[in-house]
């Protein structure tokens, strides 16, 4: 955002100090007895910004990366099964994943032919 010169310093420093606000980092949880005083001084905070505070935590991120891992493995291993199931020459050659998708959809139609014959 620019300031034009003709701004009075005074509203210079008010957009400044509403700057520092809400970049200010978030304080830790009231002790007791402070609780709603306390909390009643804060801003509230929107949904989606206590969602995106949330997942910059490195807790959030780490937990993340491992059910990713996890999805990703499980991705893998389906692939592999399926691979398992298709008639290729040579048997053990490597397949990318269209490559055995557009197989088993080929497969697939073999097989519904020779049902129907």
């Amino acid at each position: 955002m620019m300031l034009s010169p003709d701004q009075p310093d005074a509203d210079t420093e008010t957009l400044l100090n509403g700057i520092k606000m809400e970049c200010a980092p978030l304080p830790a949880e009231p002790a007791e007895g402070e609780g709603k005083a306390r909390s009643l001084s804060m801003p509230s905070l929107s949904r989606e910004e206590k969602r995106r505070r949330r997942r910059a935590t490195d807790k959030y991120r780490s937990a993340h990366a491992t059910r990713e891992r996890i999805r990703v493995e499980a991705f893998n291993v389906g692939f592999a099964e399926l691979r398992k199931l298709l008639p290729t020459l040579p048997p053990d050659k490597k397949l990318s994943k269209i490559e055995i998708l557009r197989l088993a959809i080929c497969y697939i139609t073999y097989l519904n032919h020779v049902l129907d014959a």
